[in-house]
């Protein structure tokens, strides 16, 4: 009787740990997808602010319509990409952008004065500064979770029930890791 009973405590254990192992790295996943969520909203909002931006800037460059269009475009390609890695790459040229049009401003001292240009650049600096602490946190995340998918004795419960590994969000271009400058 001792042996059955030691068999069936050491079978409890084993699907104890099982069970914990897996619903860890379900709430890891779940993790993920709300940190990407978080992403996501502070994305929406810079590309909600975008449109105001052209519209303010477009009265006073009169002879920059290209960068505007520049800006449009990134913001459309970004607004239609689905991965992670489609992601970065369109925030990257966002980021080009915009820097763009912060960059010519230098050229028109009435625009660097506008309160509806100021009160944009303050909203762009918050929203840059939440993205930043987003991408962060989706990042910590990720990896954490891809970790828990490569390690033993969770990557056998991981392989088991097909948890795949998550992208992280990068930058692929050197000059796109530069801070957008909102300075005028």
């Amino acid at each position: 009787m001792g042996p059955v009973i030691a068999i069936v405590v050491v079978a409890v254990v084993f699907l104890v740990v099982f069970i914990g192992m897996y619903n860890t790295l379900v709430k890891s996943r779940a993790q993920n997808q709300n940190a990407w969520a978080q992403i996501d909203v502070q994305l929406k909002r810079r590309y909600d602010l975008i449109p105001n931006l052209v519209e303010t800037v477009k009265g006073f460059m009169k002879h920059e319509q290209d960068t505007l269009e520049k800006v449009m475009k990134a913001r459309a390609q970004a607004l239609a990409a689905k991965t992670v890695g489609e992601k970065a790459k369109a925030e990257g040229a966002v980021a080009g952008a915009l820097s763009g049009i912060f960059g010519l401003s230098e050229a028109y001292p009435e625009l660097r004065s506008n309160e509806n240009m100021l009160t944009l650049q303050e909203e762009l600096r918050s929203t840059e500064n939440k993205i930043s602490f987003a991408r962060q946190y989706y990042n910590d995340s990720v990896t954490g979770y891809n970790i828990k998918l490569e390690t033993f004795p969770s990557s056998v419960v991981a392989s088991m029930f097909n948890f795949s590994s998550e992208e992280l969000f990068e930058i692929e271009e050197p000059a796109e890791r530069e801070v957008v400058k909102v300075k005028f």
